[in-house]
This record gives structure tokens, sequence and C-alpha cells, in this order.
């Protein structure tokens, strides 16, 4: 018997005009993308985990090279006690003699991070020491006494903060109780100098009082009278409110712990509200005058990520649309401390009248960046910003034997001080200070040991 097949044409005909084809059509469709999704996923991790795994020890390397070298530096930036400041005092050593407000608060934490807490404990002390009758404490001190900058400036809000990090470290709380009231009285100068009253959202009366000396979001010249509700001053403010809080509760103070509860949850609402563009996933400052966001993308507007202000979704945004990418922030040689598209973008070795934060890479940014990339899940991105900064910092060592306030974001060249600053000897001065704190990132990527400066509640 002669058996007849029937043609392949015909078959795929019927097929092509079968209903039941197209669905199984769509069906082996979707199993195949899914498939080749899941491929490529998969491949993506292997991917990471072989760039991770082959960056290992480069890191591991760069940690301990970094660590020893910061051992030998960080010496320098100890001073014993003299005259007013009646305890020992952390100076940004090289072009700076004074103490400082958050230059202190940072150097104070690395110190507490190598089991030495007693020395952001002695800040804390000599700048209570300075506190007034009304509150106000100068950011600024000397041996010869507080110094008043611009006016009445009062330092930037960390004394709640660096008191409960140094209490929690020693494992005691006693010494603060004679302290805690002028601590309080602090908070209260600040609420009525530098709160607006409509919003209930801090502001700079200058950029120079902000510590982003020339930050284009802000006013940083004496005759401009403009003034800004910032992300920066209201977040370092909100955390004050937490840490305050909780000191409250270590003195008993249990009105006062609540009380400061409440105001930093008003204060992160109104963070969220009123400094947040919906438009530009962003947050900007706000001019007092008018209400209109002054639309400027700098370091101050990545600070409500080092507190957990904003929601994940929208920080995941806001990271990957401006931190992460070249057409902002993001350099050859770090992260930037002002947008690339700014059209007062620069790299100007600035150190007088004021330091430059307009472009150059500052570690200290870089570090306070790297809190916001952790508490967003970026682990990939810091590692890439601990070996960026760390190499940075090492290459600058093993040329000067210091390092550098800051630098050129697409060059790595050291920029302020300049080399024409020298010492007796004929060495570069440089500056040691909070750029110690870029050690602590690598800690974190390599054995997991972070430094997020969080305020348990």
């Amino acid at each position: 018997m002669k058996i007849h097949y029937r043609s392949k044409g015909l078959i795929k005909r019927n097929l092509n005009n079968s209903p039941l084809f197209f669905m199984f059509f769509i069906a082996i469709s979707l199993l195949l993308n899914s498939c080749k999704e899941k491929s490529e996923k998969r491949i993506a991790e292997i991917e990471t985990k072989v760039i991770s795994s082959s960056n290992r020890q480069e890191l591991y390397d760069l940690y301990t090279h970094l660590h020893e070298n910061f051992k030998r530096l960080s010496t320098k930036v100890i001073q014993p006690a003299e005259g007013y400041l009646e305890y020992p005092y952390l100076i940004p050593a090289g072009f700076y003699k004074q103490m400082w407000d958050w230059d202190g608060f940072f150097m104070g934490n690395y110190f507490v991070s190598k089991g030495r807490p007693e020395y952001l404990k002695y800040w804390a002390l000599n700048l209570i020491k300075g506190i007034d009758e009304v509150g106000y404490v100068s950011g600024c001190a000397t041996i010869n006494g507080p110094r008043p900058i611009f006016g009445k400036f009062a330092m930037k809000p960390f004394l709640s903060q660096g008191v409960y990090l140094a209490s929690e470290k020693l494992n005691d709380f006693e010494w603060v109780k004679p302290h805690y009231d002028q601590i309080k009285k602090v908070l209260e100068y600040r609420e009525r100098t530098q709160r607006d009253s409509i919003t209930g959202l801090f502001f700079w009366d200058i950029a120079m009082q902000s510590g982003a000396d020339n930050n284009p979001a802000l006013n940083y010249f004496i005759e401009d009278k403009r003034s800004f509700l910032a992300p920066d001053a209201s977040t370092w403010q909100y955390k004050e409110y937490i840490a305050h809080s909780a000191l409250a509760k270590k003195m008993g103070k249990e009105a006062d712990a609540l009380l400061y509860e409440r105001k930093a949850k008003e204060l992160k609402v109104a963070i969220n509200k009123i400094l947040w563009s919906e438009e530009d996933s962003i947050f900007y400052t706000v001019d007092r005058e008018t209400g209109d966001f002054y639309k400027r993308v700098t370091f101050s507007s990545f600070l409500p990520l080092t507190a957990h202000i904003v929601p994940k979704i929208k920080a995941k945004k806001m990271i990957e649309t401006y931190l992460l990418s070249e057409h902002h922030m993001k350099a050859k040689y770090g992260f930037r401390t002002l947008s690339v598209q700014d059209p007062d973008y620069n790299n100007k070795n600035i150190i007088v009248p004021f330091s430059n934060w307009q472009g150059p890479v500052w570690p200290i940014a870089n570090y306070i960046y790297s809190i916001g990339l952790k508490n967003y899940g970026y682990d990939q991105e810091i590692a890439w910003l601990a070996q960026t900064v760390g190499n940075l910092l090492l290459d600058d060592i093993a040329k000067y034997k210091t390092t550098h306030e800051n630098y050129h974001a697409d060059t790595g060249q050291p920029l302020a001080p300049s080399d024409d600053h020298i010492d007796e000897d004929g060495n570069i001065i440089g500056f040691i200070s909070w750029n110690l704190c870029m050690e602590n990132v690598l800690d974190g990527v390599v054995n997991d040991n972070w430094m997020l400066l969080e305020i348990k509640q």
C-alpha cells in the first residue's frame, strides 16, 4: 500500500489559518522570552560575582594600605588641650589650626570606629563650653576662644548626634547629665534663628554657614540677602531631633523624648512635601521669599538619602538619574559636588575666601554619598566609589605624603590647598581631616563594618 504524506506547505497553511496556532505561538514566544530574560539575568548576576571576586583582593589591599597610612596621618589632627580648649581637640591638619564643628564631628566618629570615642566626647565638651545664655555656640573654636563667623552663625546641627554617638560607644551617658539643658538650648536657639515659621523647614543664612561654602544652590556672597530652605540643613536637623530624643530617653526625660520624636516626624514630612520635586525626582532648595524651587543639582540635594527620609522608589529614581549619571554627579575620579550640567560647574583650586563645592570631588562628600547608597542597596556602586576615591587618596599620599581637601573630578589632580602652602621643611602641608572617613567606606565594602552614623531609637 502506498502511503501519501501531506505537503509541509499545506500543513503550514492550515496551521497559520488556525486560532489554536496563534495561541500556541504566543505561549511559546512568552516562554522563550521568559527563559531569555532569566538567562540574561543569571549571566548578569554571574558577571557581577566575577567582577566582585576579581576586585575583592584589590579592595582588600587598598583598604590595608589606606588603613596603614591613615594610622600615621590621623595623629596630625589631634591637638593637646591648650588655652580656651580644655580638652584635646581635632583640627583639619595642614591648612587649618582651628577646631570646626562638622569637621570635628566626622573626624571624631572616625576615631569612634577605631575604638577611641573619647575624642568625639572631647569635641562635644569643647563646644558645650562655648554655649552662651541664649543657646548660641560658634561652629569654630580656637585656643583663644570661640570664633564667630559672619555674625552669630551657630554651629551646624551635629551636637546632639555627636554627644549620643560618643556616649553610646563609651557605654557612658552619665557625663552628659550636667550638660543636657545646654545641649537642648542649642536646639531651641536654632529653631528660633534658622527654622522657617511657615513650613517648619530649616535654612542657612548664607552658604558659608552650611559648610559647603560656595554651594550655588545657596547664597554665598554677603550682599545676596536671599535665604533658602535647604535639604542639608533640614536633614541634619532631622538627625539632631532623632539623636536628642534618644538622649532624652537616656536621661529619663520621657516628655522631651516624645517631643523631639514628634518634631523629627513632622520635619521628615515637610522635607518630602516641600523640598521634593516630583517633576524632576530630586530635592531642591526653595527660595523662602517666593516659595519656588531653586533648581540646582548639588551635594545638598542628596542629604535626605542619608537618613532614610525619601521612600525607596523615589530614592532609586533620584540616585540613578543624578548621582550615578555621568551627565550629572558621577565623574572619572568619584562623585562630584555639583552637576556637570550646572552653568557654575568648575574644578578651580579655591580655598580662600572659601573652599570650592562647585564640582570637585570631596572625599567627605563621597563618604556621605556612600551612606545614602548603602541605605538604598547600591553595594556595587559603593565598591566603585571606595576603589576610585581610595586610589585617589593613596596616589596623593605616595606623591605628597599627605592628602588634599578636594580633587579635580575629571583629572584627579589634587586641588586645595595648592602646592605653594608648605611647612618649615618645604613639604606640602596638605589637608588631613574628615577624608579619613574614606577608610570607613572601604572597611564597609571589605569587612562589612559600616559607619553609617545611625541613632538607635
